[in-house]
């Protein structure tokens, strides 16, 4: 029999128990942590530490960039380089930690010896910036004691203090320094300007041997200045098409400040250079090169652990060699035209010549004619044909036959009496000349502006009677607006290029204004708007982006392409919503005008190239004094075309505003429109027969 065991005993014998049970239970799980621990550590120490290495090797690792790369080149359709790099040599000065005014006041004495500077942009304000940096203690005692006293109280701030110091620099202080005196301060001024944190460029172009070799030789001893190479943007067909390639930022110039946010975002440091107009900068993604990285050593050494490259290249749609010959005839011909009369106010002319089936531009240019010392020059103004929009007049009339067409308000082979009309109220509103009983394709041929009146009206619900009002009775403004939008006109044309306007839009619907609008007296449009239209017509009905990128090549170590990165393909708009044969008799219409015998623009290109197109002629108004006041009426002409019509290879495009006064003593209109177009598309055909 078991002996029974008070309550103390019994209590204290299942506490001890517990106490047992819970230590085993701990010990069991320390072991298993312990274990855990083990093999964690195994881990981390044994299978992983490569991994962990790597890591704390990036953790302390510290790199640099170098300086900008070279930026891709630019070809044009047939491999010609139009834009290339030149390696060139920079002269730059960055301030030392610790360097102080005294020391830079010496260094500018030192190097100013060896280099030779524009010193005759020294201004009076630099000569008192550097007496004040050579005689600070003067400069001091200049200024009085309550002017201190201010400055301690912040009634005046440093800023101030400062310049009361240089406007206490006397005439005969400025006077008493020597001519090493007013080197040395022009080069303090470079040392000095713009940010603190900056490399400031010293001297980049018309760097001699021995002035590089001056600085390299002296590095240690002149503090801050120091030597790199640098690229600059070489062109080898000179000045051809160089407005429409761009221009790039140097390395004191770097990112645009109004950009700063977006680039620095992008990676991009404050000195990198960029484009910034144009090509250049529609393109930087492509252009820009990639800069080498630089590990630094514990000695504070560099070593490169990745080199840099040279940007993409780009190849452009534009023949160079039909582009120069195309700014040359021009420019021959805006010259030739001032010799002519009435055209007192007449100064540039536009071209475009596009491949119409896929938006290729080929080659374009703008020239301006002024008159300097007694003689006619020649200025570029090719980005006037994406920004220098004009009344366009009865090219515009293809459009609006077709939205007449479209909406049945002319059928095909339709007769109307040409003559002039009267609405309520206003003038009568004739054709060039009173024309008679012609169809649809006469009145292409002859560019009639009845025709067109009268089936404006019709569309817009009217039936025409003489000096009776004309009421819109429909939505014909939208019907008309849509429809030249589709072409192009009036909306932008997506070339890829970073501006473009879009022209004057008129938003007052009188119905007068109806009957402006589709003979192309109301709205105006630009150059590329027009080339979009007429390119739209030629390939029947299809609006592409106009564009001057063909192909992006990845850069080489060689002269030659690299692997093709990127092909621009064509990109469609939009088609014209219009029935395919109103499409194709506008076609006609527009062959009749180069074809038939009495068609305004039967000699305006070589009947052998098989042309279609459509003359302008346009009354327009401009400032001809720069008053702000537009006091002058002039005529504006253009051509619009494509051959050959039924397969067209090409699209061209002349404009030329305010080619003759309105009232000039005699009726002599300028031809010089007509002219560029019979040259150019000469032009065109022999390189491309």
């Amino acid at each position: 029999m078991k002996k029974k065991l008070n309550k103390k005993k019994r209590r204290k014998a299942v506490t001890n128990k517990t106490y047992r049970n819970r230590f085993i239970v701990l010990g069991v799980l320390f072991s298993i942590l312990f274990m855990i621990l083990l093999c964690r550590l195994y881990v981390v120490m044994i299978t992983k530490e490569e991994n962990f290495e790597k890591k704390l090797t990036l953790l302390t690792k510290t790199t640099v960039e170098g300086s900008s790369a070279p930026r891709g080149r630019i070809l044009d359709r047939k491999g010609r380089i139009i834009v290339d790099n030149k390696a060139s040599k920079i002269i730059y000065y960055q301030k030392e930690k610790n360097t102080t005014t005294e020391d830079e006041v010496h260094l500018a004495f030192e190097v100013s010896m060896h280099l030779s500077l524009p010193y005759e942009k020294l201004t009076e304000r630099n000569l008192r910036e550097f007496y004040v940096a050579m005689y600070p203690e003067k400069a001091e005692q200049s200024i009085q004691k309550k002017e201190w006293e201010k400055l301690e109280a912040r009634k005046l701030t440093n800023k101030e203090i400062e310049e009361l110091k240089l406007k206490r620099v006397t005439n005969e202080n400025l006077k008493s320094m020597t001519e090493e005196d007013k080197k040395a301060a022009y080069l303090y001024f470079l040392m000095n300007q713009g940010y603190s944190y900056e490399d400031k460029m010293i001297k980049t172009d018309g760097i001699k041997e021995e002035e590089y070799a001056y600085i390299a030789e002296h590095i240690k001893e002149l503090k801050g200045f120091n030597i790199k190479t640098d690229w600059e943007r070489v062109y080898p067909y000179g000045e051809t098409f160089k407005a429409i390639l761009g221009t790039v930022s140097t390395s004191s110039q770097g990112i645009p400040l109004e950009e700063k946010d977006q680039y620095l975002k992008e990676g991009y440091a404050l000195n990198d250079r960029v484009g910034l107009s144009y090509l250049e900068k529609q393109y930087e993604s492509y252009l820009k090169g990639t800069k080498e990285v630089y590990e630094v050593k514990n000695s504070h050494e560099l070593e490169l652990v990745k080199e840099g490259s040279r940007g993409n290249d780009l190849v452009l749609t534009i023949d160079i060699e039909l582009q120069r010959q195309l700014e040359q005839i021009v420019s021959e011909e805006v010259i030739a035209t001032k010799s002519e009369a009435n055209t007192e106010h007449y100064n540039r002319s536009y071209v475009i010549l596009q491949d119409p089936n896929n938006g290729e531009i080929y080659a374009m240019t703008g020239k301006q004619v002024y008159l300097e010392n007694g003689q006619y020059k020649i200025r570029d103004v090719t980005t006037g044909i994406l920004t220098s929009p004009m009344t366009v007049g009865s090219v515009v009339k293809g459009a609006s036959m077709l939205t007449a067409y479209q909406n049945h308000a002319i059928t095909p082979g339709e007769y109307q009496i040409d003559e002039c009309i009267k609405i309520k109220g206003t003038k009568e509103k004739c054709s060039w000349k009173v024309l008679g009983r012609i169809n649809d394709m006469d009145a292409l041929a002859l560019s009639s502006n009845v025709y067109q009146f009268k089936a404006a009206m019709r569309l817009a619900g009217y039936s025409y009677v003489y000096d009776a009002p004309f009421v819109i009775r429909n939505n014909a403004f939208d019907l008309y607006h849509n429809m030249f939008h589709s072409f192009g006109l009036g909306v932008p044309t997506e070339i890829d290029l970073p501006v473009e306007s879009l022209g004057y839009i008129g938003t007052v619907e009188k119905p007068g204004l109806l009957l402006d609008y589709v003979m192309g007296q109301y709205d105006t449009y630009t150059p590329i708007q027009l080339s979009q239209y007429i390119s739209t017509i030629a390939n029947s009905g299809t609006r592409y982006a106009p564009h001057l990128l063909k192909e992006v090549h990845q850069s080489s170590e060689t002269s030659d392409l690299g692997d093709t990165i990127y092909t621009y393909e064509a990109k469609v708009l939009n088609k014209i919503e219009a029935e395919p044969q109103y499409i194709a008799r506008v076609r006609e219409g527009f062959h009749a005008v180069t074809h038939y015998s009495y068609g305004l623009g039967r000699d305006y290109i070589n009947a052998v190239y098989d042309p279609s197109g459509k003359t302008g002629t346009s009354q327009s108004f401009k400032d001809s004094n720069d008053d702000g006041a537009i006091d002058t009426a002039t005529v504006s002409t253009a051509f619009i075309g494509y051959a050959p019509t039924n397969n067209p290879k090409m699209s061209f495009t002349i404009t030329s505003p305010d080619a003759s006064r309105e009232d000039g003593p005699t009726a002599y209109s300028s031809s010089v429109s007509k002219r560029i177009t019979r040259r150019v598309s000469d032009a065109y055909f022999a390189m491309y027969p």
